[in-house]
């Protein structure tokens, strides 16, 4: 039984260890503030899918012959004439074979696709959610072709056939938003997450050409700066891959037609123009790279993918980054450091934003707790919308670059997992133990 003195110490105890429990975790649980702004989170913002008009008459169809989607919020007030276009992002086909296995799949047609769309992030029409976007038209376009919209062409053997079709469906929807107002635009910001992030590499200057006149328009990538990195083995995984998304069964996707052909006249291979530390100096309009420096899609699947980890020593450390050994960090870090090298070029660009912060996650600019939210992620004290926004409309041009993990204690470690992304507190696997010690010490006590 435990006696009035101990009883004491167990309660000083329990004190002290859940006094040092994150902070955002105790606002997520009690702090009234919050309160309004979670009940906002749940109302979702659903925008219904809207198919492109005669896109089959112009060849612009999915891999599996449907015909390609967007989602369009409309714009109001001051936004009125502003648009945001946001490419969908989900990884690329780089055979005949995973391109036919993604062809029945959401991520090859249209008729798999959900018809409604959360708009969050930098998509909300919340201005506590989106202070500066929220009232622009806003269109997330929808992925299916496997190439970052990148593809023209075609694959036909007996009755299977696949349409590599992606720069024919970016050109179908644009004209689609032509008869819905964007032939009147002021504002243009062309932004992206993953594949979706790589395809503003590919378009943005393109863009460029199609906007009125006196309009403005600058690009972003969200977890789209993919590296030609080799792995923890000293394979290049990424650049083979990279090579057959490009020259898949002799260049049947069309990619190479549409990487900018100065890019091209300097690199040894033309594939490498899709990787976007080649072709990124070369882009004239202006652009913001907002990347993690442990982004866990290349950190799983480029630097540490399960071919160079064949035994699954890296398993715990993919879950969770505080279960990494030290020598994992080290490595870790020489990851991060090629990534700022990659870009040390584009630091001193005039008219270029930067928002790399050292969070494990994968694609910020959606998701509204990782986009603006009281307990953003955040470098110098700036959210990531504060950040953009202040690049974008030329209030402050910055470039912002985390501290080296685990320095920073406002990050959401998003790590994917077996049933899609979860919020992996590294805080939070420390207040674990720190129970368990609670619960020995109880019962040392009893």
């Amino acid at each position: 039984m435990i006696g009035p003195s101990n009883l004491r110490w167990v309660i000083f105890l329990a004190l002290a260890l859940i006094g040092s429990y994150p902070l955002r975790v105790i606002h997520s649980l009690g702090d009234g503030r919050n309160h309004g702004q979670k009940q906002k989170q749940q109302q979702r913002l659903l925008v219904p899918m809207t198919l492109v008009r005669n896109a089959s008459s112009l060849g612009a169809v999915c891999l599996d012959g449907s015909p390609p989607a967007y989602h369009i919020h409309r714009g109001f007030g001051s936004g009125l004439h502003n648009w945001l276009l946001q490419f969908e992002g989900g990884g690329w086909c780089n055979d005949v074979a995973s391109c036919l296995e993604r062809s029945r799949s959401r991520r090859g047609s249209t008729r798999l696709m959900n018809k409604l769309e959360v708009f969050s992030g930098i998509l909300s029409d919340d201005p506590t959610m989106n202070p500066d976007f929220y009232n622009w038209n806003r269109v997330k376009l929808r992925y299916c072709d496997g190439a970052s919209f990148g593809g023209d062409s075609e694959y036909k053997n007996g009755s299977t056939v696949l349409f590599f079709r992606g720069q024919r469906i970016w050109d179908a929807i644009m004209v689609d938003l032509f008869s819905e107002g964007f032939l009147l635009a002021q504002k243009v910001f062309l932004s992206g997450c993953s594949a979706g992030g790589l395809a503003t590499f590919l378009h943005c200057d393109d863009l460029a050409q199609l906007i009125p006149p006196n309009a403005s328009i600058k690009c972003m990538s969200d977890a789209g700066f993919f590296l030609d990195v080799g792995d923890i083995t000293g394979n290049n995984t990424i650049s083979l891959f990279f090579r057959g998304v490009v020259n898949l069964q002799d260049i049947l996707q069309g990619v190479q037609k549409n990487l900018q052909a100065i890019c091209r006249s300097f690199q040894d291979y033309l594939y490498q123009c899709f990787f976007p530390q080649y072709s990124l100096p070369y882009i004239r309009t202006p652009y913001f790279i907002l990347n993690s420096a442990y982004d866990v899609y290349q950190f799983h699947h480029i630097f540490v993918p399960p071919s160079a980890d064949p035994r699954g020593h890296w398993n715990h450390c993919k879950l969770n980054p505080a279960e990494c050994t030290g020598d994992q960090i080290n490595i870790l870090q020489g990851f991060r450091y090629k990534m700022l090298a990659a870009l040390r070029r584009f630091e001193n660009s005039m008219n270029g934003g930067m928002f790399i912060n050292s969070c494990f996650a994968h694609c910020q600019s959606e998701l509204q707790e990782t986009w603006f939210a009281p307990d953003s992620p955040r470098v110098h004290n700036k959210t990531i919308a504060e950040v953009v926004g202040d690049w974008y409309f030329e209030r402050n041009v910055t470039k912002e670059v985390d501290c080296p993990y685990p320095c920073d204690l406002t990050c959401h470690n998003l790590i994917p997992a077996a049933q899609g992304p979860r919020r992996c507190n590294v805080g939070a696997s420390v207040t674990i133990k720190r129970i368990r010690m609670l619960i020995l010490l109880f019962l040392v006590l009893l």
